[in-house]
């Protein structure tokens, strides 16, 4: 007999025992929301009419360019049909997030990384838009008219933000307010253009249909910043059959039916692992155990939290290791959004009692957090924290911010930004924090009327400060930056950008640049006032400057800007863009003279 057909019976039988796997987890219902969901290239028939749809409505995003009380270049600019596609350049009616690059993660304030951080996840910035109708998605489109290539993520949640309770066949505890699940993702990849493109990933099938979709961002890879017109969300109102010829198999179906699918989002039954108790004594170990329970613990500091609540379930051993406060000085909890709930922040607090970072980021939003459930965690491992990070966590109220000003006495870092649901008079117990050197209150309703009177009294207690954003402050003036250049000498970074009442005629910008010789960064963004006189008194005073940023000025030359460059050796970063004076001729001459330095110049087409 040929050796041909040996090997097409055993290919066949593997296909049977595929097909036979694949319906059992269907009956299960778990086939398609399992890391090994079968991606079809199928087509819908006829009878299931596909629909196509443009965004409704953006009801949540981490951060924007633009102001709260302006269309321009803010996240709402996504929903609806496009204002600039297929056009390509630089456009006020598209959504564009906050920063780009790397120069954000260069400057003295950047905050260090999290350890143990998911290679996997790599997301910077989110938009979670909402459509008309619920369908099961076969496409998503995002229209993108500007350096396109800072999506890395597309997701979808199974609830309903238009229905009062989500659908019957997803009420349980860890969806009652939606499950999450990956359509498309990619690690960051540089896209070697800046014009206009229809983004039309790949996505996978879903068994629930959907109409509220999550775009994560990346943008360290650009040149600047990304802009996105609208999204598309193609789908049908019934659930589309699989096409055999055409799916996917996955050899990993392969594996004993007792084995648990794998967590989309990062966090394999988190809550059952934390809490597993059932260990059994295993077989000799290789004398794993006479190693220095130091050296283990170095060893066990390089997996994620996910490996480490698996690993702790293999021998008492390696439990005694895995549970140890030690392991969890640094926490970081923001990879895992989308399943963390007050489950498991309970599991977590006999390991957490000497935890000094905790990145709640973006979590325990749609209810999976709730205030006691905060508040209980924050009682029990709050006590020597020093850095917190909860960003975009939209669960927190004025009782958490008591809490963390109650429980918290070392804190010296807090991250609020886009913490837009807590009330005004909530701040008010950040005044409790004795020892807080760093607070991002950026998107959240503090209520600022006179700039002028915090500029000084800022000026009068805080001599040693390095780092103030002013970004889009409304009426700060010339006396509020004269009382900051006298009285913070410090300082390194500067962010003045958008701020309108700040005009150059006043000396305002030159009495700067003698005062605080120590800037490194300083946005003006969008201050058309600012001129050679400017310029020069940072070339002649400022020479530690690595970072300027100009855009938007009608008053400034090149000659200027060569003697900047010149005179500040360490520059790198210089934005022009919309410098009227300032063309591509002389930009293109000036990369030629300093070819280390970025010289950015943006224009609309």
């Amino acid at each position: 007999m040929s050796p041909v057909f040996p090997m097409l019976t055993v290919l066949t039988m593997v296909y049977y025992i595929c097909l036979r796997r694949r319906a059992r987890t269907a009956a299960r219902g778990e086939v398609m929301h399992s890391h090994r969901t079968v991606e079809s290239n199928s087509r819908t028939s006829p009878l299931n009419a596909e629909v196509v749809q443009y965004a409704k409505e953006v009801v949540d995003f981490s951060s924007h360019y633009g102001s709260e009380n302006s269309m321009s270049y803010t996240m709402w600019n996504l929903a609806g049909v496009p204002n600039v596609f297929p056009g390509s350049g630089d456009f006020t009616q598209t959504a564009v997030f906050r920063t780009y690059g790397t120069w954000w993660d260069q400057c003295p304030s950047a905050s260090l990384p999290f350890k143990r951080t998911p290679p996997n996840f790599q997301s910077q910035d989110y938009v979670e838009i909402t459509f008309e109708q619920q369908v099961y998605p076969t496409a998503v489109h995002v229209l993108e008219t500007y350096h396109p290539g800072a999506v890395i993520r597309i997701l979808a949640c199974s609830a309903n933000p238009y229905s009062p309770s989500p659908p019957a066949e997803v009420r349980e505890v860890s969806s009652f307010f939606g499950r999450w699940e990956i359509l498309w993702s990619e690690r960051p990849t540089k896209v070697n253009a800046s014009q206009a493109r229809q983004f039309k990933p790949c996505i996978k099938q879903i068994n629930f249909p959907t109409n509220l979709i999550r775009l994560e961002v990346n943008s360290s890879l650009l040149d600047y910043y990304t802009e996105l017109d609208a999204v598309l969300l193609h789908g049908t109102k019934d659930k589309p059959v699989l096409s055999l010829e055409t799916s996917l198999i996955d050899m990993n179906d392969l594996e004993d039916d007792g084995c648990e699918e794998k967590d989309v989002c990062g966090v394999d039954s988190l809550n059952q692992k934390l809490n597993s108790t059932a260990l059994k004594e295993g077989p000799s170990n290789g004398y794993f155990d006479k190693l220095p329970y130091e050296l283990i613990q170095l060893i066990l500091n390089h997996l994620t939290l996910p490996d480490l609540c698996r690993l702790a379930q293999t021998c008492r051993l390696l439990n005694q290791h895995c549970c140890d406060p030690l392991q969890y000085i640094h926490l970081n909890l923001q990879p895992y959004w989308a399943k963390l709930d007050d489950t498991s922040l309970e599991f977590l607090q006999a390991r957490c009692a000497l935890v000094q970072w905790l990145n709640l980021s973006w979590t325990g939003n749609r209810g999976f957090i709730s205030v006691a459930g905060f508040s209980r965690f924050l009682m029990v491992c709050g006590s020597q924290l020093v850095r917190l990070e909860l960003s975009c966590s939209h669960f927190l109220d004025e009782t958490c911010l008591e809490i963390i000003s109650e429980m918290c006495p070392n804190l010296q870092d807090l991250n609020l930004s886009s913490c837009g649901k807590l009330p005004p008079q909530a701040f008010s117990h950040i005044a409790k924090l004795c020892g807080l050197r760093r607070l991002v209150l950026y998107r959240t309703k503090v209520e600022i009327e006179e700039y002028d009177v915090i500029a000084s009294m800022i000026a009068a207690k805080c001599k040693k400060l390095r780092t103030l954003d002013l970004w889009r402050c409304k009426n700060i003036t010339e006396n509020g930056i004269a009382e900051l250049a006298s009285g913070c000498p410090l300082l390194e970074e500067l962010d003045l950008g958008w701020c309108p009442t700040l005009q150059s005629s006043t000396g305002c910008f030159a009495r700067l640049a003698r005062q605080l010789p120590n800037l490194q960064k300083l946005f003006l963004t969008a201050n058309r006032s600012v001129c050679d006189t400017d310029i020069e008194e940072l070339a002649s005073n400022c020479i530690r400057l690595r970072q300027l940023d100009i855009l938007g000025t009608r008053m400034v030359s090149p000659a200027s800007l060569r003697k900047l460059l010149e005179s500040c050796k360490d520059l790198c970063l210089l934005d022009v863009s919309f410098c009227s004076q300032i063309d591509n001729r002389a930009v293109l001459e000036l990369h030629v003279s300093f070819p280390k330095v970025f010289i950015k110049k943006s224009f609309t087409q």
